[in-house]
């Protein structure tokens, strides 16, 4: 078993290429990956990413 550090916001943003407040944005209206607070500071699971990014393929 591979264990992944938690990715930060600022981590996510950087992997997809896209800005911190998108991220935000999208936690408020439920759409971003699902995430865990840790000390009230939100991370995420690599494998939560990875099955949020599955789910977005376009057919």
């Amino acid at each position: 078993m591979t264990i992944y550090p938690l990715l930060t916001v600022d981590d996510l943003a950087a992997y997809l290429s896209k800005p911190k407040a998108t991220f935000y944005a999208w936690r408020t209206r439920q759409l971003d990956p699902r995430a865990v607070r840790i000390g009230g500071n939100i991370r995420y699971r690599w494998e939560d990413v990875e099955a949020w990014i599955d789910q977005h393929i376009e057919e």
